[in-house]
């Protein structure tokens, strides 16, 4: 998850990235303001950084959730919503009321890994294991071959778009989680405490795996770059920006870095996968 900044100070000795600074059409007092998605956090500040050292537009970041994010859109609180999900037919109606127009773009593509301890010696699920698990119909490492210790089931925060994005692609409508489940309100605590806990079994995005916790392979395929592109994977999944109407200006300079050699760069520098 860490940037390469030898990239970052090449690049950003280039005065003429997008024409901007070469022009002068960037608002040297601009600012653009962004909320939503946890996931695609590491993203947004990647491009925030980058942006304001390239053209002097100051852009803060805020990771309340893909809920949360559709929400400042809706009350005009925020330029650009980030959001794990696509936005839901009532946050539409919801915006529609107050005159926005939300414009969904696409950033990247995701996996969502399903994560365990290092030490747990199971390597692979199926769909329909890791739906059992959460369902409650398995309650034991050992009933999948594993050791012999009640298994610690751990989800997102109702507001999160990863949790709609996992009972979606995973649960399906008709199979509710498990009261048992325990919640953590983002990725990063997420892999926390499985990375402290040997029974716990949790899913986060692609871009923050690491060493401290164990991607297992899903229906037999191992979450990377290329089975995410290839849709392989199979619970991959689109990252969104959303804007109301279609941006112009230094919003639409930002929205448009995922399709520059620079934004790609910083996409795949975060773990994750281009879109374009």
């Amino acid at each position: 998850m860490t940037i390469n900044m030898k990239f970052f100070r090449k690049i950003l000795l280039n005065a003429t990235v997008f024409g901007i600074m070469a022009s002068g059409t960037a608002v040297a007092a601009g600012k653009i303001v962004i909320d939503g998605s946890t996931t695609v956090g590491p993203i947004a500040k990647a491009f925030a950084g980058y942006y304001t050292k390239s053209t002097g537009v100051q852009v803060t970041v805020s990771e309340s959730g893909s809920g949360n994010g559709a929400k400042s859109l809706i009350n005009k609180t925020c330029d650009i919503a980030t959001m794990s999900r696509a936005m839901k037919e009532k946050e539409e109606a919801a915006a529609r009321s107050k005159g926005v127009n939300p414009v969904e773009h696409i950033v990247a593509l995701d996996g969502l890994s399903i994560v365990v301890h290092p030490s747990n010696r199971i390597n692979a699920l199926s769909k329909a294991q890791i739906r059992g698990i959460y369902m409650g119909k398995y309650t034991n490492w050992n009933q999948l071959g594993g050791a012999n210790s009640p298994i610690v089931v751990i989800q997102r925060e109702s507001n999160s778009g990863t949790a709609d994005s996992f009972k979606e692609l995973v649960m399906g409508k008709e199979n509710p989680i498990s009261k048992r489940a325990e919640t953590q309100s983002s990725n990063g605590a997420i892999k926390s405490r499985v990375a402290s806990t040997p029974a716990a079994i949790s899913y986060i995005g692609l871009g923050f795996v690491d060493s401290s916790v164990k991607a297992v392979l899903v229906d037999g395929v191992e979450a990377d770059v290329r089975t995410v592109k290839n849709g392989t994977y199979p619970i991959t999944r689109p990252l969104f920006m959303y804007t109301n109407g279609n941006p112009t200006g230094a919003v639409k300079q930002f929205i448009d870095l995922p399709k520059t050699p620079e934004g790609k760069h910083i996409i795949s520098e975060t773990g994750f996968v281009n879109y374009y």
